[in-house]
C-alpha cells in the first residue's frame, strides 16, 4: 500500500511513571492485533515509563474506531494492574 494512502494518524502517550508498569500494560495490549491491518496500523513502544502509541489509517472512521477500541482496553488493563498488580510492580 502506498504511503500516501495512510493519511490519517494520531499519537498517544501515557506516563505510567514506572517502567515496569508501562511494560506490563504494553505486554497486555501488544497481543491484540488490528482487525483490519490493511486499513489501520498501530505501533506501541515503551520508554522512560511512558507508553507511546502511533496510529495510522486510510480513513478517519477507521482511525477513530481503532483509537476508541484501544482506549477501552488500555483503560481496562490500567485499572486491572492498579487493582491487582500492586505486588507485581515495585
Amino acid at each position: 500500500m502506498a504511503a500516501a494512502q495512510w493519511e490519517f494518524s494520531c499519537d498517544l502517550e501515557v506516563d505510567f511513571q514506572l517502567e515496569e508498569k508501562a511494560l506490563m500494560v504494553h505486554r497486555a495490549l501488544a497481543v491484540d492485533k488490528e482487525l483490519q491491518p490493511d486499513k489501520v496500523r498501530r505501533e506501541i513502544a515503551v520508554s522512560a515509563g511512558k507508553l507511546s502509541v502511533h496510529f495510522e489509517a486510510v480513513e478517519a472512521r477507521f482511525l477513530r474506531a481503532s483509537y476508541s477500541a484501544f482506549m477501552d482496553v488500555l483503560t481496562l488493563a490500567t485499572k486491572t494492574i492498579e487493582e491487582f498488580g500492586q505486588g507485581m510492580v515495585s
